[in-house]
């Protein structure tokens, strides 16, 4: 999603590194997104907790996970922030090919950066690389430019990443939308996809993880999905409309098919996923007069209660506890909406400074914390005051890549997009 205007701190010599960073980051006065960005705060932070509570909070997190999966709140209310915000950025431009130079230089830059780094931390043996078994160099680095490999049965180099293969489908179905005219039917995707989400689980459709790549094999679907994925994006940005609509639909269809028949988890909760996302998307539209609040909440109730309904039909597991997992389903729905209700107020300035850096947050952490698994590894018992320490490094190095990775790199892609004529 799309960060407020970024406001130039004034010099100030008296100031920390940190202090300085944050004035850089945080918006000075009221914005219109800041609500946005407090939510992505939250969210953030909450994730960060739940990994790192693996490393120093083990035995609170085996109380905790069975009443609130702290994990799938905070990807939740990411979800619902980024339906909310991505679609919009498409519209906006009017252009696919600008969207996709905008979304490739807002999240490649930095996933870059964080694999390089742990690569280089394994390289010094200060962490261990993931093992891969028996997928080849070529699949697992095609599988991962794609930004799809958790749906295309690599496993991901960071755990964090397996949701942004859920972020790429998105975009790909966004795009396919968009080229073919349907894009104002955003509550009605997300009601079909939970309806479908619902009759998955109803009609006992269970898929091994990874279901295709099963069948026809890693490679050859990584392949195939690699070139579909640039024609898609290629000729979802040309200037001839039957080429546009012929990208959007291969790439939409593309995200549709991985979605429901290859993904790591449940085909249902996939589903939900993109529900959800959609449902962002309609309530931005309800809010600027794109839509009806009627419809944004129909689609809201019938969203809700084909997830829960889906969660609970599922049943408990080795690897999930339907009370925890619809626990934080609700809290992230109610999150949001209350965030929703109070856009109009002041937005505590950390509170946008965390959401500014919330993509920094997401995908530094993990690098962070194989380092601390590797050398120091991880405390027998629970110890809060490392819990905190370890958020005390974590946040101003998450300041400092934000400033010098993730801000360059939009301001390039910015630049590019702008010499780049619309197509059509």
């Amino acid at each position: 999603m799309e960060s407020p205007p970024l406001v130039p701190a004034a010099p100030n010599r008296s100031l920390s590194v940190a202090s300085r960073l944050l004035k850089v980051i945080s918006p000075t006065g009221p914005s219109r997104l800041g609500w946005l960005d407090a939510l992505r705060g939250i969210a953030a932070l909450v994730v960060v907790f739940d990994h790192s509570s693996y490393t120093f909070m083990a035995e609170f997190r085996r109380e905790l996970m069975p009443e609130f999966n702290t994990s799938r709140y905070g990807i939740m209310v990411f979800f619902l922030v980024s339906g909310y915000i991505i679609p919009a950025s498409l519209e906006r431009r009017g252009c696919v090919r600008t969207f996709w130079i905008g979304r490739i230089f807002r999240v490649y830059p930095l996933w870059t950066a964080v694999v390089t780094a742990l690569l280089a931390a394994d390289l010094l043996g200060m962490a261990k690389w993931r093992d891969f078994g028996h997928l080849s160099a070529a699949t697992v680095v095609f599988a991962h430019a794609t930004m799809l490999q958790e749906l295309l049965g690599t496993p991901s180099l960071l755990l964090v990443l397996w949701t942004l293969s859920y972020e790429m489908s998105f975009y790909l179905l966004v795009v396919a939308l968009f080229t073919v005219r349907l894009h104002r039917h955003s509550a009605a995707a997300a009601v079909i996809l939970a309806v479908l989400a619902a009759v998955s689980v109803t009609a006992g459709v269970v898929l091994p993880a990874s279901a295709l790549s099963g069948l026809v094999g890693t490679g050859p679907l990584v392949a195939f999905a690699s070139i579909a994925m640039g024609v898609a994006v290629c000729c979802a940005g040309a200037r001839s409309s039957v080429l546009r609509v012929f990208g959007g639909v291969l790439g939409g269809a593309l995200a549709l098919v991985l979605v429901s028949f290859n993904g790591t988890v449940p085909q249902w909760e996939g589903l939900v996923i993109l529900a959800v996302m959609f449902l962002g998307t309609a309530v931005h539209r309800a809010e600027n007069g794109q839509g009806t609040w009627r419809h944004a909440a129909g689609a809201s109730v019938v969203v809700v209660a084909c997830a829960a309904g889906s969660a609970y039909a599922y049943g408990d597991g080795d690897h999930f506890a339907r009370r925890g997992w619809i626990v934080a389903f609700l809290l992230a729905v109610l999150t949001f909406g209350a965030g929703l209700a109070s856009r109009r107020r002041r937005v505590p300035r950390m509170l946008t400074g965390l959401g500014t850096i919330s993509y920094s947050v997401y995908l530094v952490h993990p690098v962070l914390l194989a380092v601390i698994d590797h050398t120091a590894g991880r405390q027998r018992q629970d110890n809060l005051a490392l819990e905190a320490v370890f958020f005390a490094v974590l946040l101003p190095l998450c300041l400092l890549t934000h400033q010098y990775i993730e801000v360059p790199s939009q301001a390039w892609g910015r630049g590019l997009a702008r010499r780049v004529r619309p197509p059509y």
